[in-house]
């Protein structure tokens, strides 16, 4: 007896629930469910950013080859349209025209794949 208490013998703290054993099955097949939704969503994600980012790569490709081609003209001693546009002062003309045929390529791969 301490301070007007009683102790009472045997194990301290919470006690175990008696849960059914239906319950606690039912509760694990539920969260699995929940598991795999997640999963499923995190996947979707994933290979959304992927094809998104290899649509980007095209795009970046296909400048980097326009940009190689360029390079190929002033080496024969010709320029292209579109750097005379940059040099005349169009500078908005000029590069708007190149990423529009980008874009349109990259919508166009977009579509087909």
């Amino acid at each position: 007896m301490v301070a007007g208490k009683v102790k009472k013998p045997g194990k301290r703290g919470r006690k175990p629930a008696k849960i059914d054993l239906k319950v606690k099955l039912e509760r694990s097949r539920q969260s699995a469910r929940e598991c795999r939704a997640r999963k499923k969503l995190r996947y979707q994600y994933l290979e959304e950013l992927v094809s998104s980012k290899e649509r980007a790569i095209c795009a970046l490709r296909e400048e980097l080859d326009m940009y190689k081609q360029w390079c190929l003209a002033m080496d024969q001693g010709k320029i292209p349209s579109e750097i005379k546009a940059l040099l005349t002062g169009d500078e908005q003309k000029a590069p708007q025209t190149s990423t529009n045929k980008i874009l349109k390529n990259v919508k166009y791969s977009s579509k087909t794949s």
